[in-house]
């Protein structure tokens, strides 16, 4: 490390809900022969810049889950509007310097961007970090797609603004193809542990309310925004044809721990 750099101490907190619209009791499906939070604890004790890793949840079945294959798991208040409230809750209690938000249905996260996210804080002033992975030109549907969520950022990797739209807009782009530099914002954050609590405490802003996008709120704060970039693609579990098909990549090996 140079001068500038400081090495920090991170943890990771895994928010984990037992209630799910399309899919219940998603953390504790086990059709590979281990729950899916287990999956996830896995990946992310594999990132060798974390020094903690953590689940946190309401639910007593999924805290003796976890206690069983012998994670460390935290019981929070069941009243949390987001994961990022349950993850503040649990790293007030916590002695690091940077928390790792990631979520309990991630099951093929990459450990290397983890730690990424915490050098990315070593480097910079930023208040937080997160991913990106670019689009490929046959991705113009995703890019439109009001459901995927699209960030612009610096030469130097500091996040301009996140939206549903499809940014940057190239007004002379054919419409069957996304921009050569656009991006898909990837839900894995690093705060610094001072601007997650000091965030969590901030009611909605403007901003976070118009587009339905919690990072936004950072913004309205006066935060900085770091972006590490990255070539995994691999999508969080919502649905029943999302577990099955990460059912299915376990069972060819695709797919690991």
């Amino acid at each position: 490390m140079t001068d500038r750099e400081t090495r920090l101490t991170a943890a990771a907190v895994i928010p984990a809900r037992f209630a799910s619209e399309r899919l219940p009791g998603k953390p504790l499906l086990a059709e590979t022969g281990k729950p899916l939070i287990r999956h996830v604890w896995e990946r992310v004790s594999a990132a060798d810049r974390l020094d903690d890793v953590v689940v946190a949840t309401d639910d007593a079945r999924i805290r003796d889950a976890v206690e069983a294959f012998g994670g460390r798991c935290v019981m929070t208040r069941d009243d949390h509007p987001t994961g990022t409230d349950r993850v503040a809750e649990v790293a007030a209690g916590l002695d690091a310097d940077v928390i790792i938000n990631v979520q309990g249905d991630e099951p093929e996260v990459d450990p290397d961007d983890l730690s990424r996210l915490v050098e990315r804080l070593e480097t910079s002033g930023d208040d937080l970090a997160t991913l990106a992975r670019p689009l490929g030109a046959d991705e113009a549907s995703v890019h439109r797609d009001p459901h995927a969520v699209k960030v612009v950022f610096t030469s130097g990797g500091r996040a301009l603004y996140f939206s549903r739209a499809p940014i940057p807009h190239d007004r002379d782009a054919a419409p069957d193809a996304p921009p050569a530099d656009a991006w898909l914002h990837v839900g894995v954050y690093a705060f610094r542990r001072e601007a997650l609590l000091r965030f969590a405490a901030a009611s909605p802003t403007a901003l976070e309310r118009r587009e339905r996008l919690e990072q936004l709120r950072a913004y309205e704060l006066d935060m900085t925004i770091g972006v590490v970039v990255t070539r995994n693609d691999a999508l969080g579990i919502d649905t029943p044809d999302d577990y099955a098909r990460f059912v299915k990549h376990c069972a060819t090996g695709a797919s690991s721990p």
